[in-house]
């Protein structure tokens, strides 16, 4: 037996043409004009529009991925700390205050206080700092 011999046990099935006569009709299931109806049809990625309606002007750049600080306010270390205490973000969170022990968290300068604490790993604004240093000072 040659190559040239060799024939196929299952007859080769030949592709069906759409939409030059035949049993389903003219446009063949395909409706009339538009993408979908042409030979050779590429719709679009869905990613590609995403990149299109992105802004090209210059400067633009996504939100930033830096975590936000958790705000609180001194009127809220007022209610729930003791003299002398230690103000962090473990106990913040074991009081309620804040959800995650590893959260940073800023303290700001809204209500007044009127015990000394030690704040341990927080930012504080600058009227905070001045209203808590008022009190450890004196």
């Amino acid at each position: 037996m040659q190559l040239h011999q060799i024939r196929p046990k299952t007859k080769k099935r030949k592709i069906k043409r759409i939409g030059r006569g035949g049993k389903r009709g003219g446009y063949s299931g395909r409706g009339i004009k538009g993408q979908k109806s042409r030979a050779g049809r590429k719709i679009r990625p869905q990613w590609r529009d995403i990149i299109k309606k992105l802004p090209k002007k210059r400067g633009y750049s996504s939100p930033s991925l830096k975590e936000k600080p958790v705000v609180v306010n001194l009127d809220v270390i007022e209610k729930n700390f003791k003299d002398g205490e230690k103000v962090n973000p473990q106990t913040l969170a074991e009081k309620g205050i804040i959800k995650r022990k590893k959260a940073k968290v800023k303290i700001l300068g809204s209500g007044e206080i009127t015990k000394k604490i030690i704040v341990e790993n927080c930012q504080i604004s600058k009227s905070a700092k001045a209203k808590i240093d008022k009190y450890v000072l004196e």
